[in-house]
């Protein structure tokens, strides 16, 4: 007995100990955009590794140079490098930079993205140290047609597989003649699955716009139960602040975008809504920028990024990077016409973009067809006009007494309670005349919102960029390049101030109606309007102006009617 003890103590072998379970990751203590501001609490999805069983784990696998493969259809010219499986450039045919002479769009902002070694369609997992090494290895990159292939024409499929031995990563794209791409990720470590998905970083859009700035224009954004909400960089919390190890589960879906284009992130077609996870932050980059002296300088611009994946594994969705084309973006499914924003005035805004779309299908420039609506417009708003034009001729008429009986009372204070016999003195007149005070105003008070609606029409419809009219005037969503239109635009409003009948007989009040004309040129001058608006309200006071001389001959002004008071 003591013998058998013995060897089992000193000479039997040890039992296998159980193996070691991987640690959960630790959660972030905030999410980006997850502030008092925020629309809404998002559900937080922690990442931890899957319960299917794992499988063995894969031998080393990468290529070993690095490649370049261009995937190309009638729309896009897509560069992706086997480095990352990452995309250097993604290029839209149909539209062009702001540079002189101009280059065909590139989303992806090159200088940013070598600056962070950050590329759009990068993996995203659930720690940073395997985010570097998923995103640094040498992909193998294999499609139907080769097994190392420079370059694809949709529709394709390609592939791109890598493993350390440890980290195991494989994407998966399959392009066609749309704007969407459909991908698919998957990530295993020591063969078991991790949650993976792919990120858009190093900013996005057109990075050669002067004003605004690009990166005042780019903001992420998702859609949760139907709702869009959106966060410019100054919502988004710093990279440092992120947990990699937290999503925010429940979202239609996911993206990014500037004033025109967009990147968004959707499930597959048929998958249920809220199957999107999402984390979004932003991180620093430096761009030279001249200071008081005109000397260059250092100065760090926010990069808003966002990841996407999807809450079953593999991540398979589809990925929209075109232009904000309303009736594009209203075919897919599900919509997301909702990305083309009007804003608060989207009750007056969409209505005009719709008309000016329907114009254009007849008249194919757009300029002309601003004209047109133009036209349409302040021929449905002239009984307006003409009611102002006759309210205004009677309180012209009467002005006279209005005067008289401002005088009487112009020696008492404003707070005094004598003033509001006066108000009734004169309210008293308007009613024998039949005159209503705010009548003179109201075609004034319809045009405004029109002119601002419209505005926010022709700055958000990807139609306006770059569309021109003629002679120098080549995109109608930027300003005048010589402030020719505001200029003209002033004269013609101050020509119809001059044929309109003055309801004041005050000299400084006929003085301020006189130049409230220049100081509208001024004012778009230093604070300058696009060229599409410019056109419709120019076109607007032409019209005024052949509407008034018909006004003014066919309702000769009378003499005004001597007050009986002294």
């Amino acid at each position: 007995m003591f013998v058998i003890l013995a060897w089992a103590k000193f000479f039997a072998p040890k039992p296998v100990p159980p193996s070691q379970q991987p640690k959960s990751a630790v959660t972030a203590p905030a999410t980006p955009g997850q502030n008092p501001a925020s629309p809404s609490a998002p559900n937080v999805t922690p990442t931890t590794p899957s319960t299917i069983a794992a499988a063995p784990p894969a031998s080393a696998k990468g290529d070993s140079e690095e490649r370049s493969i261009v995937v190309e259809n009638d729309l896009y010219r897509v560069e992706f490098s086997n480095r990352g499986g990452v995309v250097k450039s993604w290029q839209l045919k149909k539209y062009f930079d702001d540079t002189k002479p101009p280059r065909t769009l590139d989303v992806v902002h090159t200088d940013a993205s070598q600056e962070l070694n950050a590329w759009p369609l990068s993996v995203a997992l659930s720690d940073s140290t395997l985010d570097q090494s998923a995103n640094s290895g040498l992909y193998l990159a294999t499609s139907q047609s080769a097994s190392a292939p420079a370059a694809l024409s949709a529709p394709a499929e390609l592939d791109f597989s890598w493993s350390d031995g440890h980290l195991e990563v494989t994407k998966h794209f399959r392009f066609d003649h749309s704007y969407v791409v459909h991908a698919e990720v998957t990530a295993k470590l020591d063969g078991k699955p991790l949650a993976a998905g792919l990120s858009w970083l190093g900013g996005f859009g057109d990075p050669t716009v002067i004003n605004p700035i690009p990166v005042e224009t780019v903001s992420t954004f998702y859609s949760e139960s139907g709702k869009l909400n959106t966060f410019v960089h100054k919502k988004l919390d710093d990279q440092g602040k992120w947990g990699g190890a937290v999503w925010q589960g429940g979202k239609d879906w996911v993206g990014i975008e500037d004033r025109y284009f967009t990147a968004v992130f959707l499930s597959s077609v048929g998958t249920p809504p809220g199957t999107l996870e999402t984390r979004f932050w932003k991180t620093w980059h430096t761009i030279k920028v001249p200071d008081n002296q005109g000397k260059l300088e250092d100065k760090a611009e926010p990069v808003p990024q966002v990841a996407v994946a999807s809450s079953a594994q593999p991540s398979i969705m589809r990925i929209f990077v075109g232009p904000k084309d309303y009736d594009d973006l209203k075919k897919m499914n599900p919509p997301l016409q909702s990305l083309v924003n009007f804003g608060w005035l989207e009750i007056i805004a969409d209505p005009l973009f719709h008309a000016l779309k329907w114009i254009h299908t007849y008249i194919p420039n757009w300029g002309w067809a601003i004209v047109i609506l133009t036209l349409i417009a302040n021929m449905l708003l002239f009984p307006l006009r003409i009611s102002s034009y006759k309210t205004t001729m009677k309180m012209q008429r009467v002005a006279p007494e209005i005067k008289s009986i401002q005088d009487r009372y112009k020696k008492y204070k404003i707070n005094d309670p004598r003033k509001a016999e006066m108000n009734q003195e004169v309210m008293a007149v308007y009613q024998r005349e039949g005159i209503n005070p705010v009548g003179g105003c109201f075609q004034m008070l319809v045009q405004m919102p029109i002119w601002f609606g419209l505005n926010r029409a022709l700055n958000s419809a990807i139609e306006m960029r770059h569309a021109p009219w003629f002679g120098w005037i080549r995109d109608l969503s930027a300003r005048d390049p010589y402030y020719i239109l505001p200029v003209v635009m002033g004269a013609s409003m101050y020509l119809v101030s001059k044929m309109t009948p003055v309801t004041t007989t005050d000299p400084q009040q006929q003085m301020m109606m006189k130049f409230m004309p220049i100081s509208f040129a001024l004012m778009f001058v230093l604070f300058p309007i696009s060229s599409g608006l410019a056109v419709y309200i120019l076109t607007s006071s032409l019209v005024g102006i052949g509407q008034q001389w018909y006004l003014n001959r066919s309702h000769p002004i009378t003499v005004p009617v001597k007050s009986g008071k002294k």
